[in-house]
């Protein structure tokens, strides 16, 4: 738990705290603050960010079939054009969590934060703007901006996970980030709420002519693009974070400064703000000497030497090891349920290949729309509401004991509970939906956000992101090469079997981390007695 510094000014005669004690006092401070304005705003701001992430990802459910009502007069596009749709947003944002992850440590959280905005901004303007040339056909347009699409999306993960994480309290750190993440619920609902509005304006045009449906996969690819820009001017003003100051550019001072301008300052009441302020100014002493002192102070980054001899070590590496591969477990099964629902729906009669445009593509996004209400947005917010409390690790286990059972039962009776009962059906595949979010697609993402030094944090948080990007490409291009075998669909069952061996996985790798509720970053990191060189120390957080 956190330490006390006892020494004060008075107790040194005035004489300025060495950077070590500096250092703690203000971590402490950052530890132990009130949750306030602050910590809401960068949750909001951060979360934002997550609404479009997934809001863009997910909305190619329904744009897919819109697609192929458009430009092949029927539900479904072509085996090759339909995985290339899928997976390149995947594709994409693999590369932009590994590459916006590095950055991160390398230039700083706040210089990266706002460009990945920026990135899906003109992306996804790209791709609704998209149209067949002589040269490249309007699908390849899409997969090229979703390309780059998934890059920015890509880098949203290490950094809204790793800034939110640096800034928040220690009792609420779990809730902060999970709310973060959270908002990716209200994306994918958004998202087929706006196909469910535009297809009811384009009603009546639709039914006259399947060719108007162009403009409606247009619209619900281009509104991507406004709490984007909404976001954009909160992220490029954020400050950097303190831990990030203090530990890589060993400026103790100036993270001094932003906590008491942007904490302090804003989220208490006017009869506090100052006497905060002035008061960790006190116990700091941010003497000229004292600012002289960390200005001269040589900044830490990493060397890949460096990076690999950390991880090397066994009791580094697990950790590693097992946030990378409980996340790539899960992200077999979520992508491989997520970007495919159509074959859900069509199972419980919300997707008709036979109907209608108009009539097929309204149900399928009122089939989204139920699962995301049943299961999905539920899910995510059970999370927020108990992590702080259960813990991250109880939470991912026990989501992976249950999706386990659940694709067991799924695989070896499909076909006899839809037969017997579509309701039970849906009840169960809802089941997946409610359990991967109360559970490890949201506890994933938060255990990287926390347990790795700062200096590597973002690198190692990318990474293991990217692992469970992997694990949605193999899943994608799998599904879609496998669920007709046999038949039309007739390989489902089985892959709801494979989903299963996948949690089972994904249970086992989560049995190499710790528990991390009420911990610091610094006893999670072993950097709570950091030298004065910038190299950690063991870490001392017992695995549970």
């Amino acid at each position: 738990m956190s330490h006390q510094v006892s020494s004060t000014p008075e107790d040194q005669n005035q004489q300025p705290l060495s950077f070590q004690d500096r250092r703690k006092i203000l971590l402490e401070e950052l530890d132990n603050k009130k949750f306030g304005w602050f910590h809401v705003r960068a949750c909001v701001v951060a979360g934002v960010g997550f609404f479009t992430d997934a809001y863009d990802l997910f909305a190619i459910n329904i744009a897919t079939s819109m697609l192929a009502f458009t430009y092949y007069k029927k539900a479904a596009l072509p085996n090759d054009i339909d995985t290339g749709l899928k997976t390149s947003a995947q594709i994409g944002t693999l590369v932009g969590q590994l590459l916006f992850g590095w950055l991160a440590d390398i230039l700083g959280r706040k210089k990266m934060y706002g460009i990945e905005l920026i990135v899906m901004i003109i992306a996804t303007v790209g791709a609704a703007c998209a149209a067949d040339g002589y040269a490249v056909s309007v699908h390849g347009v899409i997969i090229f901006w979703r390309v780059i699409m998934g890059i920015g999306v890509g880098g949203d993960y290490p950094l809204s996970a790793i800034i939110t994480s640096e800034f928040a309290t220690t009792k609420k750190r779990g809730g902060m980030i999970a709310t973060v993440f959270a908002m990716q619920g209200f994306g994918i609902l958004t998202a087929a709420i706006v196909s469910y509005f535009t297809l009811l304006g384009f009603k009546s045009r639709i039914e006259g002519n399947s060719a108007e449906v162009d403009y409606c996969w247009r619209i619900v690819f281009g509104l991507g693009a406004v709490p984007a820009i909404v976001a954009l001017y909160f992220r490029l003003t954020i400050p950097e974070t303190p831990r990030y100051t203090i530990d890589i550019e060993r400026d103790v001072h100036k993270a001094t400064k932003d906590v008491t301008r942007y904490i302090n300052t804003k989220d208490d009441d006017k009869s506090t703000k100052t006497s905060d302020s002035k008061g960790l100014q006190e116990k700091i002493v941010l003497s000229e000497q004292a600012a002289v002192q960390d200005e001269k102070r040589e900044s830490t980054f990493y060397s890949w030497s460096e990076f690999a001899g950390h991880f090397g070590q066994w009791k580094n590496g697990k950790l590693l090891l097992g946030t990378s591969l409980s996340w790539f477990a899960l992200d077999v099964a979520f992508y491989g349920t997520g970007l495919n629902n159509s074959i859900i729906l069509n199972a419980i009669g919300y997707s008709n290949p036979n109907a209608a445009p108009y009539d097929a593509l309204i149900n399928i996004a009122i089939g989204n729309i139920i699962i995301a209400m049943l299961g999905t947005v539920p899910g995510y917010w059970f999370t927020v509401f108990t992590v702080d409390r259960w813990g991250r690790k109880t939470i991912q286990l026990m989501g992976f004991i249950i999706l386990t059972v659940i694709f067991i039962v799924l695989g070896f009776a499909y076909d006899p509970i839809l037969k017997a009962s579509v309701p039970l059906f849906i009840v169960l595949f809802t089941l997946t939906q409610f359990f991967q979010n109360f559970g490890p697609n949201t506890t994933t993402f938060i255990i990287p956000g926390e347990l790795f030094p700062t200096k590597y944090r973002s690198t190692a948080f990318g990474i293991a992101a990217a692992s469970g990007k992997l694990g949605a490409i193999i899943s994608a291009i799998g599904f879609s090469q496998l669920k007709d075998i046999g038949g039309k669909n007739a390989f489902v069952p089985h892959l709801f079997k494979i989903f299963a061996l996948f949690m089972f996985i994904g249970l086992l790798a989560t049995f190499l981390l710790p528990e991390t509720k009420n911990y610091s970053l610094e006893e999670l990191s072993g950097e709570d007695n950091s030298s004065d060189d910038g190299n950690d120390t063991n870490n001392k957080v017992s695995q549970n």
